[in-house]
């Protein structure tokens, strides 16, 4: 499995990390906003029905109306992937979703959803494990899906 800290260094990509007890939910992570500045970030692993995978990732205050996000994007009915996709194709566990998962994706079957209202933040998520979070620019983050050869949509 590639070290996602190591690509974001040879990227010249600066983020900072804080080490915690693993977490598993957005309320979870609540305590991790008094240790590092930046936006939480509530990342979701969807498919349609064509099994087209996607990887939602919006503000974690905000609630993600999966119905809407598949009309307005042309991408079909969007629901939950299940947890032996997300291993067989991110190398994730659940509550350990986060966009920087497309590393292990070397078939490019991951199209990365970031909402619009991240632009000009730093993003707090996990770097491809829930005891650990870094916050990292949003350009950046744009820069590393880039770098990896994934497409995105700003929704």
């Amino acid at each position: 499995m590639p070290n996602v800290l190591e690509k974001l260094d040879d990227l010249g990509i600066k983020y900072e990390k804080v080490e915690h007890e693993a977490v598993y939910t957005c309320e979870q992570t609540e305590f991790v906003k008094g240790l590092v500045k930046g936006q939480g970030c509530k990342n979701l692993f969807l498919k349609n029905k064509k099994k087209e995978y996607f990887l939602y990732t919006l503000p974690d205050d905000q609630r993600a109306d999966l119905k809407t996000l598949g009309k307005d994007n042309d991408l079909g009915h969007l629901s939950f992937a299940n947890e032996n996709d997300l291993w067989n194709i991110l190398e994730l566990k659940a509550g350990s979703v986060t966009p920087l998962g497309i590393i292990n994706d070397t078939e490019n079957k991951v199209t990365v959803l970031l909402d619009k209202k991240l632009r000009g933040q730093n993003m707090l998520v996990h770097p491809n494990r829930n005891t650990a979070t870094i916050s990292v620019d949003f350009d950046d983050m744009l820069r590393f899906i880039e770098n990896q050869k994934h497409n995105y949509i700003l929704v």
